[in-house]
């Protein structure tokens, strides 16, 4: 099931196609992880009254995305590497326990999203980050992140010192040296905007034929009235950079990305979707109506991230319109969730797992 989603095209399923598929992978996943994680089997017997047969996505039970924070629930007994959340300082991060199986399915779920993109070739790469956030003995989200992306990227540089400052010298070496060609540009949403674009005047370097991805950080963003529209402009008119692709994600579902596409809109490929749920009766939202956003994925197996309820707040704004050959839900996010939106939900789901 998890192959035939991942070999077609990322977004090229209508829904009525894409439901029966996730659903049957869905169902097996519940299966396997209440086989396997004691904590996960505790919970869907307490919470959602024992494991059963799902008759559509949107009654797949979900986990609160701060439970992971509280819990390191493993379906695996393989040797496993931990990834955590990047998180604010002072914040407990969520930890993911991720084996073998589940990086190999996370690195395709990856390659099969990206590649209409980026295409097959490796690309010289340009990370805006520092080569320490790779290195180090914890992997976070960030990390994780350019691990993933330099799987696309060849001759890696890195546009940070280990105290963040910008290497301008570097910046202009790699431009100079690769700039004639297509090459790859990687980065958190903040750190593009603070260490690359506040770094140089316009006309100083020419990214014309850069590719640039990026997400996270929209927040403090905002709050300097930075929208993703005078984002894009913004690189347009200092670099003559263009092809820009914003995308959303979580470490809790890492590998399952929802990126830019038609009109501005996010996209899950294939393998993930995403229920919008009202606060409080937790009910499926209407195409249009704002909720919290439950996400669902094929990838995880060393632990029971398969559907997950977020903090993010969003709506499905369109179904199977094409554009581009983009079919599925077509969503855009409007910002975090007041924590008391999910305090009740959480505290009755942690609850069962005790």
């Amino acid at each position: 099931m998890f192959d035939r989603l991942l070999d077609a095209a990322p977004y090229s399923l209508r829904q009525t196609e894409k439901e029966p598929l996730l659903l049957t992978g869905l169902n097996e996943l519940m299966r396997f992880h209440t086989e396997r994680c004691p904590d996960y089997a505790r919970i869907i017997n307490a919470a959602w009254g024992g494991l059963r047969p799902y008759r559509a996505i949107e009654d797949v039970p979900f986990l609160p995305v701060g439970l992971f924070k509280e819990m390191e629930l493993s379906s695996t007994a393989v040797s496993s590497i931990v990834l955590q959340s990047s998180g604010t300082t002072g914040q407990v991060p969520s930890r993911i326990i991720v084996d073998p199986e589940t990086a190999t399915r996370q690195s395709r779920a990856l390659i099969a999203t990206f590649r209409p993109i980026l295409g097959e070739s490796r690309l010289p790469f340009l990370a805006i980050d520092t080569k320490d956030v790779i290195s180090a003995a914890s992997l976070t989200a960030r990390g994780a992140g350019v691990l993933g992306m330099m799987k696309f990227g060849a001759k890696a540089t890195f546009a940070l010192s280990a105290a963040l400052e910008t290497d301008r010298q570097a910046i202009r070496k790699f431009v100079d040296a690769n700039g004639s060609k297509p090459f790859l540009i990687f980065g958190f949403t903040f750190l593009v905007w603070t260490k690359l674009y506040e770094q140089f005047g316009d006309g100083e370097l020419d990214l014309s034929n850069a590719v640039l991805i990026h997400s996270g950080g929209w927040k403090k963003l905002e709050a300097q009235k930075v929208s993703n529209a005078t984002f894009r402009e913004a690189f347009r008119a200092r670099f003559n950079l263009t092809r820009i692709y914003n995308f959303y994600g979580f470490v809790e579902q890492i590998g399952s990305m929802f990126v830019e596409g038609p009109e501005g809109l996010l996209y899950p490929p294939n393998f993930t979707d995403v229920i919008v749920r009202r606060p409080g009766s937790w009910e499926a939202a209407e195409p249009g109506e704002e909720g919290v956003l439950q996400v669902v994925s094929l990838l995880p197996r060393s632990y029971p991230g398969h559907s997950v309820l977020t903090e993010d707040r969003g709506a499905i704004l369109a179904i199977d319109k094409g554009i581009d050959n983009h079919f599925g839900k077509a969503i855009t996010i409007a910002g975090r969730v007041a924590k008391a939106e999910l305090r009740g939900c959480s505290d009755v789901i942690a609850a069962s797992a005790a």
